[in-house]
C-alpha cells in the first residue's frame, strides 16, 4: 500500500505565501519524480511543478518565478513554496509521484489533494 498525503493548504491574502508539503510512505522502492498539480472549479488539472530524483525541475509559465519545487529523498518529501500568491492560483492542489514499489511496478500515485484559495 502507497499513501501520498498533502498538507499546508489554506486562505491567503493576494501577496502572501504558503508551503505545501507532499509526504510518501508505504511500499516505496524508489520515487523518480515528485510534482505538484491543480484543478480549479470548471478546469482540467495542469501540471504546476515537477522535480526529477536528479533535482531536475520544471514549472508551469504562470508560476516561473513565484513557486519553487524541492524534494527531501531521504524523507520521501516534496514542498512546494509559493510566493506572491495571486487569486488565480485558487484551486486544489494534488501531489503526484512517479513510484517503483516492492511487486515492481513503475506507476504514478495521487495525493487526495489541499485546497490553496487566494482572497482578500
Amino acid at each position: 500500500q502507497v499513501q501520498l498525503v498533502e498538507s499546508g493548504g489554506g486562505l491567503v491574502q493576494p501577496g502572501g505565501s504558503l508551503r505545501l508539503s507532499c509526504s510518501a510512505s508505504g511500499s516505496i522502492v524508489s520515487i523518480e519524480s515528485m510534482g505538484w498539480y491543480r484543478q480549479a472549479p470548471g478546469k482540467q488539472r495542469e501540471l504546476v511543478a515537477v522535480i526529477s530524483r536528479g533535482d531536475n525541475t520544471n514549472y508551469a509559465d504562470s508560476v516561473k518565478g513565484r513557486f519553487t519545487i524541492s524534494r527531501d529523498n531521504a524523507k520521501n518529501v516534496a514542498y512546494l513554496q509559493m510566493n506572491s500568491l495571486k487569486p488565480e492560483d485558487t484551486a486544489v492542489y494534488y501531489c503526484n509521484a512517479y513510484m517503483r514499489v516492492l511487486t515492481g511496478i513503475l506507476q504514478f500515485y495521487w495525493g487526495q489533494g489541499t485546497q490553496v484559495t487566494v482572497s482578500s
